[in-house]
């Protein structure tokens, strides 16, 4: 009976020196999410008519989230997500579709751009001629 007694506290104080410190563990902060994963792309757009956005009062709002997939409320959110991609997440350098003419009626639309992407922030204005030169660049990015 001495032997179990014996075997019974040296098992009890290993599991309190070894299960001990993780007891704590659960008041501690969580742990961060491991990266590498997938750094967020999440981004609102707006859309309004007017000069500048300081002006403008946004007709339109949608939501694209690029990482880790494709969502939101934008109508083409894959598309522009593949888009966004292909210019490195650079809203300027967004392809200006040659096949597209538009009139030079002058009836300004500016759209803006907050949010992140790939981890960066985003904050993006931009005042086109017209509607047509809008939907011009970026087959889908502003087409909303």
């Amino acid at each position: 009976m001495r032997n179990t007694a014996r075997w019974a506290a040296t098992l009890g104080l290993t599991a309190t020196a070894v299960c001990g410190p993780l007891t704590g563990a659960a008041l501690a902060e969580p742990a961060a999410a491991p990266m590498g994963l997938y750094a967020p792309s999440a981004l609102v757009l707006t859309l309004g008519h007017g000069d500048s956005a300081a002006t403008v009062t946004p007709e339109r709002a949608v939501t694209l989230t690029c990482a880790p997939t494709s969502s939101g409320t934008h109508p083409a959110a894959a598309r522009a997500c593949a888009e966004l991609r292909a210019a490195g997440g650079d809203l300027d350098a967004l392809a200006d579709r040659s096949d597209v003419q538009c009139t030079k009626e002058y009836a300004p639309v500016v759209v803006t751009v907050d949010g992140v992407w790939r981890g960066k922030r985003v904050s993006y204005e931009h005042t086109f001629a017209n509607e047509c030169v809008k939907n011009s660049y970026g087959a889908s990015v502003f087409t909303f």
